[in-house]
Parts: C-alpha cells; sequence; structure tokens
C-alpha cells in the first residue's frame, strides 16, 4: 500500500506542535477506517507526512494511544490496533485516597443504582449451586451476628458473579474500596430491613420484582443516608 493510499484519509496540521490535535485526528482515522483488534496502521512516517507533522509529534500522539491500550507494537507488524481494557483506567485511579467526595458520593449512588437492576441479570442465570452458596455466606453471617465489610463483600460480590457478566463483576470490584469507605463514615453501621438471609429467601420462592423490592428495602440505610446526610457531609 502506498503512502497515498494509506493516508489520504488524514487532513494536515498547521500547528505542528500540539500532539493533542494529533491524537483527536488518529482516533477519527482510525474510525473512518474502521479498524478492528488485530489491523495494522500506517508507519510513524506515513502518519506524520499525511498528517503534515513531525514524526515526534506524532509519536507522542501514539504514545497515548498505546497508554489507553489503543494501540500495542508488534515484532515484525509494527503497531496494530488492540482490545482496549475498557477497566483499566479506572483500576489505576479509583481509591478513595484520590478522590474528593463528591465524587465518592456520585460513584457509591453508581453501585446503588447497578444493585437494583441485578435482578434483571440474575433469575435467568441463577442455579440451585449459586443459592446454596448464598446461604453459606448468610449462614456465617448470622453465626456472628455482627455486621463486617468481608459478609457484605461476600454476598454482593457473589450476586455479580452469578450474573455471568464480567465486566459488571469486575466493575464491583472497582467500586469496593469506595462501598467499604463510605461504610467506615458511619458511627454504628445499619442494616436494612431485609437480610442477606431475607434476599436468599427472595431468590428461592418470588420473582424479579419481589426480589428488586427486597433489595431496595436492603439497601434502604444506604438510600436513606444520600437523601438525608449526616452533618458535615455533602448534600
Amino acid at each position: 500500500m502506498s503512502i497515498l493510499s494509506a493516508t489520504h484519509d488524514l487532513e494536515p496540521i498547521l500547528n505542528k506542535t500540539m500532539a493533542d490535535i494529533v491524537e483527536a485526528r488518529l482516533r477519527e482515522f482510525i474510525r473512518n477506517k474502521n479498524y478492528k483488534p488485530g489491523d495494522s496502521l500506517p508507519t510513524e512516517m506515513e502518519l506524520a507526512e499525511g498528517l503534515g507533522v513531525s514524526r515526534n509529534v506524532v509519536r507522542e500522539a501514539l504514545s497515548r494511544l498505546r497508554m489507553l491500550g489503543i494501540i500495542e507494537t508488534r515484532k515484525k507488524r509494527g503497531m496494530v490496533i488492540t482490545q482496549p481494557d475498557i477497566l483499566g483506567s479506572f483500576e489505576k485511579v479509583l481509591d478513595p485516597i484520590m478522590i474528593d467526595e463528591t465524587t465518592m458520593r456520585d460513584i457509591f449512588e453508581l453501585r446503588l443504582v447497578l444493585e437494583m437492576g441485578l435482578p434483571d441479570l440474575l433469575f435467568p442465570r441463577l442455579t440451585d449451586a449459586h443459592v446454596a452458596e448464598l446461604e453459606k455466606i448468610a449462614r456465617e453471617e448470622q453465626a456472628t451476628d455482627n455486621f463486617r465489610i468481608q459478609n457484605e463483600i461476600a454476598f454482593h460480590g457473589k450476586l455479580y458473579e452469578i450474573t455471568g457478566n464480567n465486566t459488571l463483576k469486575r466493575f464491583q470490584s472497582l467500586l469496593l474500596p469506595i462501598f467499604a469507605y463510605v461504610i467506615t463514615l458511619e458511627e454504628k453501621p445499619t442494616r436494612g430491613k431485609i437480610s442477606h438471609s431475607g434476599l436468599v429467601e427472595l431468590l428461592k420462592t418470588g420473582n424479579k420484582e419481589a426480589f428488586r423490592q427486597g433489595m431496595l428495602e436492603h439497601l434502604r440505610p444506604h438510600f436513606d443516608r444520600l437523601e438525608h446526610p449526616a452533618p458535615g457531609e455533602t448534600a
């Protein structure tokens, strides 16, 4: 493929020092060419000539795409499109120490909303073995009769696992530090009217809507806390 045919969709850039503009053009170029994971990109030189910028500017823009997991360099093939790790960036920055209170609250609300939508994925994929695992977690919690963040993580983590949605399960694991942090803000952990054991019974004998209502009652203290924050918390 000639340089002209490989880069004819690229428009020259007058300002040759703006790597962010080059990055945007490269993203647009990749979309317009309908590149898929495994497809090869033109070389740095071809891209630089097509854009009318220096190779250094192109190299910087490509390094940004590489950091995002959009491209990678392979031996004997050069730069190729990859399958981006859509949650990779979240894993690097989703830390309570690095996030302000407003963002923390937003993320916690997102977690609550996700939990309310779980029934639609749970019921079609629920098995007797899943129910037995949840019952075991709930029994162990009742034996201690104490609120423990480990019990919350174990039970709710199992719910996400049962959905069979790996992205959802991975995202939930990212939210756990946020959840644990918010719990520590309470003087005394509160429980909803529906316990984990009650949720298991709804899974065994109820339907999606009954379980959704049970989940709402289980999470009620958290929803109430969002509506009526404690003194000093952001409303």
